[in-house]
């Protein structure tokens, strides 16, 4: 997987601010349920937690807001693994309205065991289908952090 669109929604008008654009909290949600179609895509349903006792959990997130998107556009989310270890899945969610990227954001998962809540191996089986979907090449926006120069 280099590149995959599997999230993709009209905005609605609720989600939009006062400056006439989508509020920051709904560009989280939309890469969550973009991360979410990522684990239904991988098989990392309900069926696959209870059966594996485990889950993953996001424990850290980066946005950029590029581009203002407002009410009405319909957008999709490009979803890329960028990295991937026993315990962690490192993605980067691009927001598209069109072909422009209006928004990224890059996100640390990490798996947790169900019964002792304590950061876990990958399921076996999961984590060699994530394995498969690892991008080449990162995109440049992804390691970057806030500063003041």
């Amino acid at each position: 997987m280099t590149r995959n669109t599997l999230h993709s929604l009209v905005i609605p008008s609720e989600w939009i601010d006062y400056n006439g654009h989508m509020s920051e909290g709904y560009y989280a949600l939309v890469f969550s349920d973009a991360t979410d179609a990522l684990y239904l895509h991988v098989g990392a349903d309900a069926d696959w937690r209870a059966a594996n006792r485990q889950s993953l959990y996001t424990v850290e997130t980066h946005i950029r807001y590029l581009r203002e998107v407002t009410e009405g556009a319909t957008v999709s989310v490009v979803t890329m693994v960028v990295g991937l270890d026993r315990k962690r899945i490192h993605l980067a969610h691009e927001l598209m309205l069109g072909e422009d990227c209006v928004a990224t954001q890059e996100a640390m998962a990490l798996a947790v065991d169900l019964e002792t809540g304590k950061s876990t191996a990958i399921e076996s089986g999961l984590f060699d289908t994530l394995e498969d979907l690892v991008v080449d090449e990162a995109p440049s926006y992804v390691g970057r952090r806030i500063a003041l120069p």
